[in-house]
């Protein structure tokens, strides 16, 4: 999956990286998407277009040889026998997908189109006790019998998670190979794959009784030490965590101050020597796990990636 800019890291780079490894089946949300996906890694690979197609953009897939996945009986129509496509089966999700009561009429329309996958997706992967992972996958089962010649895939990251009677032929991974497990839960510690850092603008000695930020919504208890750092939520560094949240500099966890503004955050660096203007201190990777950040943010790390998307300043491989 290299969806979202993959997932705020760069879709191309992704792509590339991805590619280099010997990945070759990609995903994407758009027709854009999958274009500059392209683009980057060239016409071996096959690319997948989740939206499926639409009368703007049909002629433009089908120009690049992107696999359009066919949601509906009207993308199934407009698609007709232009070249291979995949079939997207609703089984409980209820957002995109083809329907149970559409299922023979689609079956009867893609007769004459290869079908290069039949598709499905879990609603509730990242619970792996909740019975509507088997429900789906029963209902997959079934539905999928019209279609015996294609290759099936239901599961994503969470899915991948739940065991082999989820893997079928193609698992669509995606935030886990982005660093995060996906689950509500237990998250196994995947190795990171971004690191958010930034640099300190000020450092200053505050006595007992000073408040921090926006709305004075701490008060120093005694005598503190702390640090300006230049990021905030212009960044993408989520305002809900302010107060919860922290950096990590010298090894240690700094907590944050107060609230997060627009383009800066307050850190407690009391007794720490290496709190200097200019020393870096990093807000997401290894030392400040993406699972770990959004539990506290309150959010899924999903939300945590793809807001730093288009934010932060890329350098290499590092955000």
């Amino acid at each position: 999956m290299v969806k979202a800019d993959g997932y705020g890291l760069g879709a191309e780079a992704a792509a590339k990286a991805l590619a280099q490894a010997g990945a070759r089946v990609f995903f994407a949300a758009t027709s854009a998407e999958a274009l500059a996906v392209r683009a980057a890694i060239g016409e071996g690979p096959q690319i997948l277009v989740l939206n499926g197609p639409s009368e703007s953009d049909v002629a433009q897939i089908g120009a690049a040889k992107l696999t359009p996945v066919l949601n509906s009986l009207p993308q199934i129509e407009l698609w007709s026998a232009r070249g291979p496509a995949a079939l997207h089966i609703d089984t409980g999700m209820n957002r995109l997908g083809v329907g149970p009561e559409e299922l023979a009429a689609a079956a009867v329309a893609l007769k004459e189109v290869t079908l290069a996958l039949v598709m499905s997706h879990l609603a509730c992967s990242a619970d792996a006790k909740h019975p509507k992972n088997a429900e789906q996958r029963a209902r997959f089962i079934d539905a999928a019998s019209l279609f015996p010649k294609a290759p099936l895939s239901i599961a994503a990251t969470g899915g991948s998670l739940l065991g082999a009677d989820y893997h079928f032929d193609l698992v669509r991974i995606g935030v886990g190979l982005y660093g995060s497990g996906s689950l509500d839960a237990d998250n196994p510690r995947l190795a990171t794959a971004a690191t958010v850092d930034a640099p300190i603008l000020q450092v200053r000695d505050v006595e007992a009784g000073e408040t921090f930020g926006y709305g004075a919504t701490f008060t120093a208890p005694k005598k503190m030490r702390t640090a300006t750092v230049a990021i905030g939520y212009a960044d993408g560094f989520l305002r809900s965590l302010g107060g919860r949240g922290y950096g990590v500099l010298a090894g240690q966890k700094r907590p944050i101050l107060g609230r997060v503004s627009m383009d800066y955050t307050i850190l407690d660096v009391t007794g720490c020597a290496e709190a200097q203007a200019g020393a870096m201190v990093e807000f997401l990777g290894a030392n400040a796990h993406v699972d770990d950040v959004a539990h506290l943010a309150g959010t899924a790390a999903y939300e945590v990636l793809t807001t730093f998307a288009g934010t932060v300043r890329r350098t290499g491989s590092r955000a």
